[in-house]
């Protein structure tokens, strides 16, 4: 009977013991399980990150054919800016041009609207000159346009150039109104910055749309591609 209760006693210690030992272990267990969670989670946000990056990275990207091979999205959650039409300067005489004639190696091609020096507010050509090939990227709505109405879509298409995507460059003129949107922007195999716009033009109520992509080059002019091959 003596040997049962000290075997009991003994029992009962050695439990005791080992319940105090884990309870002391635990706390550090526990603390290096919840550690390497965080360790776990952490990479998985910097591989998530890495991937967004990469993807960012990507977008926009031509293929091997001059294509673009857009993967941006059009929306922009920013406040639209406005263009205002300017007053005509002093030194300004209207003339008409040819509708396809070239000025410093950069074709100027008008195939609808109003045939003229320069390009949005700039009335000369040498001032113009960096813009002067974005005048093929004009739709035939631009024929119900006047001359300043015309200038002041144009001047969008300039600003657009320059804003971030998915910006729209809003005009408004002697009651008709438009906007031009750079949706997309991407790079040439040899490194130029290309960019697609979206044209707006709306007339008694009406929107016309149109799009086109133009291309940096190397001297600073944009040109108008083909990327519907």
């Amino acid at each position: 009977m003596l040997n049962i209760r000290t075997s009991l006693k003994t029992g009962v210690a050695a439990m005791l013991m080992a319940l105090a030992a884990m309870s002391a272990v635990a706390p550090d267990a526990m603390a290096q399980s919840r550690d390497r969670g965080e360790r776990r989670d952490n990479d998985r946000r910097d591989n998530d990150r890495g991937r967004r990056d990469n993807d960012r990275n990507d977008r926009g990207r031509f293929d091997g054919r001059g294509r673009p091979d857009w993967r941006g999205d059009r929306r922009w959650d920013g406040p639209s800016r406005a263009v205002f039409v300017r007053p005509r300067p002093s030194y300004y005489r209207y003339y008409a041009m040819p509708r396809d004639r070239y000025y410093q190696g950069v074709r100027v091609w008008r195939p609808y609207g109003r045939p003229y020096a320069g390009f949005g507010f700039y009335y000369r050509d040498n001032d113009a000159a960096r813009f002067l090939g974005l005048t093929a990227l004009s739709f035939i709505a631009i024929n119900a346009l006047n001359e300043s109405q015309q200038r002041a879509h144009e001047q969008a298409m300039i600003e657009a150039a320059n804003a971030q995507i998915g910006e729209p460059i809003i005009w408004n003129e002697n009651g008709r109104s438009g906007r031009v949107t750079a949706v997309r922007e991407g790079f040439t195999t040899d490194g130029r910055q290309c960019r697609e716009f979206q044209q707006e033009v709306t007339i008694d109520g009406r929107p016309q749309e149109a799009y086109g992509t133009a291309c940096l080059q190397p001297d600073g002019s944009w040109q108008v591609v083909n990327d519907n091959g």
